[in-house]
């Protein structure tokens, strides 16, 4: 590696790294002040103000960064050329007959390696911080109700009805299961409890809701248990009374707790694996906005990477030596691109156009564009 690479790497990681700590810091000014009031109730519940805004945040960066890394990649990238020409060593290497291809290259590599972390970040780190992530400062207790949107379970024609749920017992309150016609006959068309609390699959039976306080059916007693095929739908107490009580019963179903109460988080912070399967989960019906999802997790390394060839063109035609400038063309550029890349996106998640098109249209346009401005570099 040559002195004039590790000098270039050198600016390059250091201007991410400010460029990263600038915006997460001001991330978290802005959202400290706003929400300080809710931080300070639930500090009590969380060992002091201080600790609970270190957890907090740090997991919320960890989301910052992510919806930042694009523009974090294409600041220290438009920034290190921009301060080499404005030294002249891009004259000077120029003149001694280096390439201008091979002055950029590891400004390209580096940033191809800040895609890759941002590709871990988002398929490994924000996952497992999906809990965290999905709680606002009005919830940071996870004690708050939130809304139950009606969701059917597609294998069994079930819809899932109820007045709140609780992330922190993983509860619904009010219960209200609209059952088919095929199994209606055998239950009742409607099934009311207090209560329903998420049960994950174990070895002894399968996961879903147990319902407690049941008063609909009022017989539930003597209900038999229902299934398709040999897989159970309900479980009564009738044949299951060493753990269901009188007024209870055991709704078995593929949806979970975050898929059916999960809302945007489920589809914001789960990895790309997860929402392709829950894509082929038979009991889920899943809408155009998780294919958009999909298709845009796919194709995001390559809008990084357009975005980098489409602004370096701008730094290097300019001979830009203002650093500002180069910022703000940074600030320009990326707005250009996002506002694009969302009417994509709403276009197809309003089903106007397929989720593919959605997802890869803003580089049908963009591309072109950057081959064309890019060809120069290759010089």
């Amino acid at each position: 590696m040559a002195i004039i690479d590790r000098y270039l790497l050198r600016e390059y990681f250091w201007t991410a790294f400010i460029a990263a700590v600038a915006v997460v810091g001001l991330f978290i000014i802005f959202d400290g002040f706003t929400n300080l009031e809710e931080f300070l109730r639930a500090a009590d519940k969380h060992g002091g103000l201080i600790p609970l805004l270190a957890r907090y945040y740090g997991c919320q960066s960890v989301m910052v960064l992510d919806r930042s890394a694009s523009l974090i990649m294409l600041i220290a990238a438009m920034f290190t050329v921009t301060w080499i020409q404005r030294h002249n060593e891009m004259t000077a290497l120029l003149a001694a007959g280096v390439p201008r291809w091979r002055i950029l290259l590891p400004v390209i590599l580096a940033s191809a390696t800040l895609v890759g972390m941002a590709i871990a970040n988002r398929e490994l780190v924000i996952p497992s911080l999906r809990d965290q992530l999905s709680r606002r400062p009005q919830d940071l207790v996870g004690d708050r109700a939130h809304p139950v949107v009606p969701r059917f379970d597609r294998q069994t024609g079930i819809l899932f009805r109820g007045r709140a749920c609780y992330r922190d017992r993983k509860l619904i309150t009010d219960p209200n299961l609209l059952l088919p016609p095929e199994l209606a006959s055998k239950f009742g068309r409607q099934i009311h409890a207090a209560e329903a609390v998420y049960q994950p699959p174990s070895a002894a039976r399968p996961g879903g809701y147990l319902l407690r306080g049941v008063t609909r059916p009022v017989n539930l007693a003597e209900c038999p248990s229902v299934w398709l095929g040999d897989q159970p739908v309900l479980l009564t107490p009738s044949e299951a009374p060493d753990w269901l009580k009188s007024d209870e019963c055991f709704l078995a179903t593929s949806l979970d707790f975050e898929q059916l109460c999960g809302g945007a988080a489920f589809r914001q912070f789960s990895a790309t694996a997860t929402l392709i399967a829950a894509m082929r989960n038979a009991s889920l019906d899943m809408g155009a906005d998780i294919r958009v999802t999909i298709h845009s997790r796919i194709v995001q390394p390559l809008v990084d990477m357009t975005l980098l060839f489409l602004g370096l063109p701008l730094v290097i035609h300019r001979e830009n030596r203002n650093t500002f400038a180069a910022i703000g063309l940074c600030a320009l550029l990326s707005a250009a691109f996002f506002v694009v890349s969302l009417a994509f996106q709403q276009l197809g998640v309003g089903s106007y156009i397929p989720p593919a098109l959605a997802a890869w249209g803003p580089l049908m346009i963009f591309v072109p564009i950057a081959a064309i401005l890019a060809e120069p570099l290759w010089e």
